[in-house]
């Protein structure tokens, strides 16, 4: 079964999708991209595709190790992003040549529904709350909140008060039976989240996630060692080699992204690495609907998954996509805060091409908002 053909799909809010085909008449889907960079992503899709059309589609571990490895130059977002979308799509056409899903060939399910959260957005507590509330209407069973706009390397008492008002306002609104994480979002220096996450503590949370910036790593095991919290990270870490210093930290969840860490292949292998360091699996998926179906195969397969992101309310402009770009959105029915363990073949959905082509005839030029502190310097957003 050879490659004969690719297209991708720039489509709204931010994402990007990849079509893959056979001679045997076959496709699969893909979602590969950098948000904020989907042509530069798209053309490193391309020059991959240089060397896939024409290969065996079958082949998935030997075209991983050549994209990852074949070059002299290797990782990073963009490149791992782009072998990301491409391997998700050949999973899937070995899924439906087969006539099964994705899970069952990478050993089969080890459970029947996996656990979902939501976000909830405001600036507010009162807002916050009102929004927390909402998710749990909707059937979820857990939700994730950033606790904070921009914050200064280390902030003010009043600063640190704001945080502490909203995740308590969300505690109270939502009560104990319901979980709670929180995404610092990079935006909180070591230091902060020392001070912080100490006062967090009374208040339950299931994770912190990405508590200091990839950059800084190597500094999360003093995070880890000043809190009870668990600790989460790993959107911004795109292999089991980037994920190694912080499984030594000590991280309690670990979040590869199935579109950013090398697709299924990688990912499944993260998830076991992590099993080695007792670690938990939550990918990060704010991201469209392929991109959820593919962290799904892996969540039904890996005995250490914990819960899973999605994007429907996550306020990246209109996410409704994540459904509209499906013929039958049902497979991300949630029940009782979970999905269940998808049947069909492949990456258990079908895409609306014709949908999913209109959408890309208006393409997008979504960025990464830009923030400055009050002094003028950069903010991390």
């Amino acid at each position: 079964m050879k490659i004969v053909g690719y297209e991708l799909f720039p489509v709204a809010p931010r994402w990007l999708f990849l079509r893959v085909d056979t001679d045997a008449g076959v496709s699969g889907w893909g979602e590969p991209i950098v948000e904020g960079r989907a042509a530069t992503t798209a053309r490193a899709v391309e020059e991959a595709m240089e060397y896939l059309v024409g290969q065996d589609a079958t082949r998935i571990e030997d075209h991983w190790q050549v994209l990852t490895k074949g070059g002299f130059y290797r990782g990073g977002p963009v490149i791992n992003s782009a072998v990301s979308g491409i391997d998700q799509a050949l999973w899937d056409i070995a899924g439906r040549s087969l006539g099964v899903p994705v899970h069952q060939l990478l050993g089969g399910a080890v459970r029947d529904r996996a656990r979902v959260y939501g976000w909830v957005h405001g600036s507010e507590p009162a807002e916050l709350a009102d929004a927390a509330r909402a998710q749990v209407e909707k059937g979820l069973t857990a939700v994730k909140m950033t606790p904070s706009e921009r914050l200064a390397p280390l902030d003010t008492p009043a600063a640190i008060q704001r945080v502490i008002d909203r995740v308590t306002a969300v505690r109270d609104a939502v009560g104990p039976q319901v979980d709670i994480a929180i995404d610092c979002h990079g935006r909180f220096s070591t230091a902060m989240s020392r001070r912080v996450l100490p006062l967090l503590e009374p208040l339950g949370l299931l994770f912190v996630e990405e508590p200091v910036l990839p950059e800084h790593t190597p500094d999360l095991g003093a995070v880890v060692a000043a809190t009870t919290i668990p600790v989460a990270t790993g959107e911004r870490l795109y292999s089991r080699w980037d994920f190694r210093p912080a499984f030594e930290a000590g991280i309690a969840v670990a979040q590869p992204d199935v579109s950013h860490a090398g697709g299924i292949s990688e990912t499944r292998r993260i998830a076991a690495m992590a099993e080695t360091h007792d670690v938990l699996l939550a990918p990060h998926c704010p991201l469209g609907p392929i991109a959820l179906a593919a962290c799904l195969q892996v969540d039904f397969a890996a005995p250490n998954f914990l819960i899973q992101e999605q994007s429907l309310g996550i306020g990246y402009g209109d996410s409704s996509g994540l459904l509209g770009y499906l013929v039958d959105a049902s497979p991300f029915t949630f029940v009782d805060g979970s999905i269940e363990r998808p049947t069909a073949p492949g990456l258990g959905i079908e895409v609306d091409e014709a949908q999913v082509r209109r959408a890309a005839a208006e393409g997008h030029d979504w960025r990464t908002p830009l923030w400055r502190h009050e002094d003028g310097s950069l903010a991390a957003w």
